[in-house]
């Protein structure tokens, strides 16, 4: 995933609605087990406004935004899209999400989320319905490739290897993080070799993986050692954070500076330990909109970014969100993403 704050339930409400979110979860992981997917729960807004922000659990600054179809971007849509009326969105956001990027609404139904709200700004230039599916990260990529989806709206990081599969309408900064126990007394500089004698949880099928798997291997060749652990939700790394189980989560920042504020008050405040491109040393990291490779969709994406770029409404939903930092001057297809090499 970026592979683009992590916890569905903050440690405040997590303690009030134990029962609430274990439900969820259980509810969340059951339709994964039936093939990981399912039809998310949208809302309606008034013809010409998007509202994001909605039912975020404080998230967010709910936002209405005007908007409504350019023709011009509209009519280069492929045919059999624009003739369908509905642009199919997918998010890898099963079973427990990652606020503030996409999550269950406090409605416990409707997936929120700054990711989603974007795609529902996109639609609304295309002239599209928006119809949006969840996915585990994993089965994303299988909606797309199978054509369930058009376009994935993710946290889904640009890279060469993608590129082989799939096209890029890149929309956001790609910033990776580590948190760690506030008490921690090591930064992350850049330096991989930091990790050495370190545990570190990572999500599975994620740039973020990728990335620090070549981290270990380089250490490992060094003679020292850095174990990787996987959870299958965010609920369950930060149990492992808070027990001492790992030292780090490396995730989107968003997610983790997110998670970071809601624990100051708690017993086990984190922190966030340091940053590092989604692309590596050399290169900024992007968070892009992601269609299969040939579908005639990255372009008009990218136009249609561009459009809230150029008319403000880019920058409110950003505002919104609390992701400004992240701000890109433009959309571009297919721009230069995390090498192979990884370097």
């Amino acid at each position: 995933m970026t592979s683009p704050f992590t916890s569905l339930f903050t440690r405040r409400r997590l303690l009030r609605g134990l029962t609430a979110a274990t439900a969820v979860t259980v509810l969340a992981t059951t339709l994964a087990a039936c093939g990981g997917e399912s039809d998310a729960a949208t809302t309606t807004d008034t013809a010409g406004t998007v509202t994001v922000g909605r039912l975020s659990n404080g998230a967010a600054q709910e936002t209405a935004i005007k908007v409504s179809e350019v023709k011009t971007i509209s009519a280069r849509l492929p045919d059999a899209v624009r003739q369908r009326g509905t642009l199919v969105i997918g998010s890898g956001t099963l079973p427990s999400g990652a606020p503030p990027l996409g999550f269950t609404g406090s409605d416990q139904k409707t997936l929120t989320g700054s990711e989603i709200d974007l795609a529902r700004l996109v639609a609304a230039v295309l002239g599209l319905k928006p119809e949006v599916k969840r996915f585990t990260w994993e089965n994303l990529f299988v909606g797309i490739d199978s054509g369930k989806v058009d376009v994935g709206f993710s946290n889904i990081t640009d890279t060469e290897e993608r590129k082989r599969k799939y096209e890029f309408a890149s929309y956001r900064k790609d910033d990776l993080a580590f948190e760690t126990p506030k008490s921690a007394g090591w930064t992350f500089d850049g330096d991989y070799r930091v990790l050495a004698g370190k545990t570190v949880s990572v999500g599975a099928g994620t740039n973020q993986e990728r990335i620090l798997l070549e981290w270990k291997r380089k250490l490992a060749e060094d003679g020292q050692k850095l174990t990787v652990k996987y959870f299958q939700d965010s609920n369950s790394t930060y149990l492992a954070l808070g027990s001492g189980k790992i030292d780090a989560y490396f995730g989107p920042n968003p997610n983790l500076a997110y998670h970071v504020t809601q624990t100051a008050s708690t017993p086990h405040p984190t922190r966030i330990a340091g940053q590092f491109s989604g692309a590596g040393e050399t290169l900024q990291g992007l968070i892009a909109a992601t269609a299969k490779k040939g579908s005639g969709l990255a372009q008009p994406l990218a136009d249609a970014i561009n459009h809230l770029i150029a008319n403000g409404q880019y920058a409110a939903w950003l505002k919104a969100w609390h992701l400004s930092g992240e701000a890109l001057p433009k959309s571009e297809v297919n721009p230069p993403g995390l090498p192979l090499d990884n370097s």
